[in-house]
């Protein structure tokens, strides 16, 4: 365990944070009780021995267990792999620790809030941390060497009937979030919402999965982080699949990427193909996620969980994604 002996006071309670030096807490979940003082650690409770004690969520950021079957907001990992996973787990939170403490301190905050407000505390996270050193160091090695080649029309729409098809149309690139795409859906979502005879939305990827995410080689073009926190909460696809509530209906296959679920996660009905796996992969260029996953996200499966993949960075299968509501249902592709 690295929790500490004693309770903080509030001075004491300073090391707690990524900036006092100490990011993390790794408690024995029966036994703690988070302190009556603010800290900025991320609070991991662990029950090694599978017990599944009952515990208060609100004093955890995540809460990992040995048991076979956990129940939400519990995430099971394997016994003999456990302290292992948990290792991982503190080095990439002590390797990105502004990009950690401020992840849990937006799920903790999007837990409150209505969806809107939350997509906008994230976006404020988000643009902040585009400004940070963790996301620098990840751009200045990893920034991609050329952009992708354009694509016509990133997003196509068929309506037949009462119902629309939206489909994000760039199978070369692995439908990646463009600017273009996001605001090619965006547009899409909002003639939806504002047609007065209210069809429903059928929402696809073209090719071999439904979307990777946000393209790697647009990351850091943002000069103005301020216009872009505005930009980036305007067009909101998130909101917009939403507000159209059981009119949406989202097919997910192949990978489902950052921003590839993230937005995909706000549809009414989620369908996904076998095979479909998702992934929240942020915390590794020291951002969290920020088409809405932190909220739209812990809505379907709990902040617990969905700490648990960003901090973890690893796949979740369908139907682990199934029986934690991520996905309503798993059907072959149609």
């Amino acid at each position: 365990m690295t929790g500490p002996d004693h309770l903080p006071d509030t001075l004491g309670a300073d090391r707690l944070s990524a900036p006092g030096g100490e990011p993390l807490l790794i408690v024995d979940a029966a036994s703690w009780k988070r302190p009556g003082v603010p800290i900025q650690a991320v609070v991991i409770g662990v029950d090694r021995g599978g017990e599944l004690p009952d515990v208060d969520g609100d004093d955890f950021d995540l809460l990992i267990t040995a048991a076979a079957s956990a129940p939400k907001p519990w995430t099971a990992a394997d016994a003999g792999e456990f302290d292992r996973k948990v290792h991982r787990i503190a080095d990439a939170v002590r390797t990105h620790p502004l990009a950690a403490t401020t992840a849990a301190k937006v799920l903790r905050l999007a837990e409150t809030l209505p969806l809107a407000d939350a997509l906008v505390v994230e976006s404020l996270a988000y643009s902040t941390l585009l400004g940070g050193a963790e996301f620098a160091r990840w751009l200045e090695t990893n920034r991609a060497a050329a952009a992708a080649a354009a694509t016509p029309a990133p997003v196509t729409i068929e309506r037949s009937g009462d119902a629309v098809r939206v489909t994000l149309d760039d199978a070369p690139g692995r439908n990646a979030m463009t600017a273009a795409m996001r605001d090619a859906l965006y547009e899409a979502l909002a003639n939806i919402l504002d047609d007065p005879t209210r069809p429903a939305l059928v929402l696809r990827g073209a090719g071999k999965c439904f979307s990777t995410g946000g393209a790697l080689f647009e990351f850091g073009m943002a000069r103005d982080l301020a216009e872009a926190h505005a930009v980036r909460t305007l067009h909101s696809c998130a909101r917009a699949l939403d507000a159209l509530g059981p009119r949406a209906t989202v097919f997910l296959h192949g990978a489902c990427i950052g921003s590839g679920i993230e937005v995909a996660a706000a549809a009414y009905r989620r369908v996904a193909a076998p095979g479909s796996w998702f992934q929240l992969p942020e915390l590794s260029m020291g951002l969290i996620p920020g088409a809405g996953g932190t909220a739209t996200m812990a809505r379907a499966i709990g902040r617990h969980r969905t700490m648990g993949m960003i901090l973890t960075g690893e796949r979740v299968d369908a139907a682990k994604a199934l029986d934690w509501g991520l996905v309503h249902a798993i059907e072959p592709p149609r």
